[in-house]
């Protein structure tokens, strides 16, 4: 007799390979409701995963595929979002980029402190808790999103009203976009600054973003350029500083902080990459490019810490072979920690909202 359980259902959907589910992390609770009829099946999964049409296509033809027996299949899918998205509220921003909520700034003052690694990661873990994720590779020179992502196909494009427009790729569970993918990996990018800054507005232009929670920008390393245009061409929710303990990136930190406040960009925190290392034969603690900078910096400039990440080469190896830590191996202790990160983000997020919308709310009530 034909039978479809709980049971067999995650099991089957744990074999499927897909760069936009992580499956990983199904459990017997993630099936919220299972009916079979005639060899119709109405599922309702709870997924780490933005809905979308693509998502639904995959899990149905992927059952369809292990249950032959099956005539159709009415699935739907509920996110396990742990706390609700505010919104930015600006004129500027929804002119430029109407269906994103808000716009974050991911920086650092100098180069080689992980932050396209914290960027990626935090964008991932942002969509396994349900957001809708955007992440746009600001770093024109040293474009590694896509190697991080594990995809660099084109991006396909469509005539709009008055324009082409392009759509964004999609990789575990958030979409994004790099001019890694329109030119050759091999080739560098020899382009002055007004045409990588030109770059960056058509990126927010001219790409169907659709409606997004996060809009999260990787920017190049410094205060560049790029950074100015940024919070030229749209009022950012925020930014969030990446760092390394030790006091020579602390520098370079400060000053991008500082750029933010001069330029009136909310700072939402600061991560402090590679804190300390775990020996796993010993399970000792080494902090080797020191202790303590992270949070040395935000009681210094009156942020908040969002966490430190240690040094573990599986979060290196999974930038390498793109796939993020927190979707690869949800079960780490590293992506508990990321995954924490990302929540303390959100928290701040919404603060920086409630508080903007309290601002208005009183200048309002000063011009009555």
């Amino acid at each position: 007799m034909f039978e479809i359980t709980k049971s067999t259902i995650v099991n089957s959907l744990k074999n499927l390979n897909s760069s936009r589910i992580n499956t990983n992390s199904l459990t017997l609770n993630s099936i919220k409701k299972l009916e079979l009829n005639n060899l119709d099946l109405s599922l309702e999964i709870s997924l780490n995963s933005a809905d979308s049409t693509e998502v639904k296509n995959e899990i149905i033809n992927h059952l369809k595929k292990d249950f032959i027996e099956l005539k159709n299949v009415n699935l739907e899918i509920s996110s396990k979002s742990t706390s609700k998205v505010s919104t930015h509220k600006d004129a500027r921003k929804d002119a430029v980029l109407p269906g994103v909520k808000n716009t974050i700034a991911i920086a650092s003052g100098k180069g080689g402190v992980g932050k396209s690694t914290v960027a990626v990661n935090l964008a991932v873990a942002l969509a396994k808790d349900g957001a809708s994720v955007g992440l746009i590779d600001a770093d024109i020179y040293g474009p590694s999103i896509p190697l991080m992502l594990g995809s660099n196909d084109k991006p396909k494009v469509y005539q709009a009203e008055n324009s082409v427009k392009m759509i964004p790729l999609e990789s575990h569970g958030i979409k994004f976009m790099s001019i890694g993918l329109l030119v050759d990996d091999k080739a560098p990018i020899i382009w002055r600054g007004p045409m990588a800054s030109g770059a960056i507005k058509q990126f927010m232009t001219d790409v169907n973003w659709g409606e997004l929670d996060y809009l999260i920008f990787d920017l190049p390393p410094g205060t560049g350029d790029i950074q100015l245009t940024l919070v030229q061409t749209i009022p950012l929710t925020g930014a969030v500083i990446v760092t390394t303990p030790q006091e020579v990136s602390l520098i370079d930190a400060r000053k991008a902080l500082k750029m933010f406040e001069r330029v009136n960009v909310p700072i939402l925190g600061v991560v402090e990459n590679m804190s300390y290392f775990i020996a796993p034969d010993t399970g000792n603690r080494y902090n080797i490019f020191g202790s303590g900078g992270g949070e040395k910096i935000c009681k210094e400039l009156n942020t908040t810490f969002l966490g430190g990440i240690p040094i573990d080469p599986r979060i290196r190896e999974g930038g390498d072979a793109g796939m993020p830590m927190v979707y690869g191996i949800p079960d780490a202790n590293e992506t508990s920690i990321l995954m924490d990160i990302s929540r303390k983000f959100t928290e701040q997020v919404n603060i920086r909202n409630s508080n903007a919308s309290d601002k208005i709310e009183i200048l309002l009530g000063d011009q009555d």
